[in-house]
């Protein structure tokens, strides 16, 4: 179509314009498309292998955020140059999103090929950007995917690459992964269990299980965490290790999130009144600013004390967007309800988290309490979280205990609350009831003797 035009004619500055992103002077969507399809076009008759390649920036978001979308531009910019000057006289590259570049490689024709190339263009892009005065560093993702057939068509390589690209994306930052027809398969059943979880969420069948949080002390139990349960009529039980992460990706964690609250606040409303609820919030959640009316409006149809809710939210949540989850935090505080730090210990920044939000509770990760009896540096993180808590004034409840002797070691480090199997697991709302009524019955029986 461009041949069609003299150079410097209007037509074709226009169709140049077309196929270019303004940002960089890569081409765009368009161009790459049109460069793919050519290609499979001219190897037709002959369907020697070719390599599509979808790079995304990791952690783009919060530097934009940082520096502001001026420094945003000059970086992407300065992406842009690397990736050009990378590629061979074969070889495109384009930008086809906000933070996401394409490339084609005519002449890598091999898996191996083509995740060493691309490992290198992860490596070109993590020097630092210059940004003003100062320095900002980068790592990327990569999906490829090879033509091995006349059959595929753009499209369907793009799509591979974009499924490659999400299983980089999952298994930490930095990686590329070449698509497999394991990956469509895997790929399938996430959007099986994406449809299946929207109708379930739509007819209101995700359940709320509880499981104790006790005084390690007495052993009375003070309180439960709110877990989601899940059982399709197709799938069967699906973990929430497997559908709550899908639900964050998809967009549906919200609306999950709320039914969940819904559901647990109804049956925890005629419990004892000195029981509370400890409720988790996704990462997603601490970036939109209606969670916290979509909390209270819960309570208030509800009826359930907003002091008797506890929210958990982890340290990966609060590095998103931190403004926004202070915002949050804030607005949940100030109507009662307290704010708890989960799993403590393994996210980043944990010492200066603590100092900028105000938390009410912190709960020690299980990894250190599973190895408590015979991991001295466990040990002595233990020992330092909870000198570190009574300095704050910062309630304190150890996660995943499962043994005797490990509750009797927190107990003489000094620990006051517990959660794990050895006081109970998760179970509905009608198991727990029957928990609680035989534990007050215990307990009543007890003072009475």
């Amino acid at each position: 179509m461009q041949t069609t035009f003299g150079t410097g004619q209007p037509g074709r500055e226009n169709t140049d314009l077309a196929f270019t992103d303004p940002l960089t002077g890569l081409g765009n969507h368009r161009r790459f498309f049109d460069k793919v399809d050519r290609l499979i076009s001219d190897r037709a008759d002959d369907p020697a292998p070719f390599t599509v390649g979808i790079l995304d920036l990791d952690g783009f978001k919060p530097i934009n955020d940082l520096f502001g979308h001026k420094a945003g531009d000059d970086i992407l910019i300065q992406v842009a140059m690397r990736l050009r000057a990378s590629m061979d006289s074969y070889s495109t590259v384009c930008r086809i999103g906000a933070d996401e570049f394409a490339y084609l490689y005519p002449m890598v024709f091999s898996e191996e090929q083509a995740a060493e190339k691309s490992r290198m263009l992860i490596e070109i892009l993590s020097a630092p950007y210059d940004v003003g005065e100062r320095t900002a560093r980068l790592s990327a993702s990569v999906g490829c995917s090879l033509f091995y057939s006349g059959d595929e068509t753009t499209e369907i390589l793009v799509n591979k690459a974009e499924t490659a690209l999400y299983h980089a994306k999952r298994s930490g930052r930095g990686r590329v992964v070449v698509y497999t027809r394991e990956m469509e398969e895997a790929a399938k059943r996430v959007t099986r269990i994406e449809q299946a979880l929207r109708r379930a969420v739509s007819a209101g069948e995700v359940e709320p299980h509880f499981q104790p949080i006790v005084d390690l002390n007495t052993r009375r139990t003070i309180g439960f965490e709110t877990l989601a349960r899940w059982t399709d009529r197709d799938l069967g039980a699906v973990p929430p290790s497997v559908f709550i992460p899908i639900a964050e990706e998809r967009g549906i964690i919200g609306p999950l999130s709320q039914l969940v609250l819904r559901k647990a606040t109804e049956a925890a409303r005629n419990w004892p009144k000195d029981l509370f609820l400890s409720f988790n919030l996704s990462p997603s959640q601490l970036v939109d600013q209606n969670t916290g009316l979509h909390i209270l409006a819960i309570l208030d149809r509800t009826g359930f004390d907003p002091s008797r809710l506890e929210i958990e939210i982890t340290e990966t949540g609060l590095m998103t967007d931190p403004a926004s989850a202070e915002k949050i935090v804030g607005d949940l505080r100030r109507v009662g309800i307290r704010v708890s730090l989960d799993d403590f210990g393994t996210g980043q920044s944990s010492l200066g988290r603590l100092r900028e939000f105000h938390f009410d509770k912190l709960k020690i990760d299980r990894a250190f309490v599973s190895s408590i009896l015979d991991d001295r540096p466990s040990e002595h993180i233990i020992r330092a979280i909870l000198a570190m808590c009574e300095g704050l004034g910062m309630d304190v409840v150890a996660e995943g205990i499962e043994e005797e002797a490990q509750a009797d070691r927190l107990v003489q480090f000094g620990c006051a609350g517990g959660q794990g199997y050895l006081f109970g697991k998760p179970a509905d709302a009608d198991a727990t009831l029957g928990y609680l009524r035989d534990s007050y019955r215990g307990a009543l029986h007890a003072k009475a003797i």
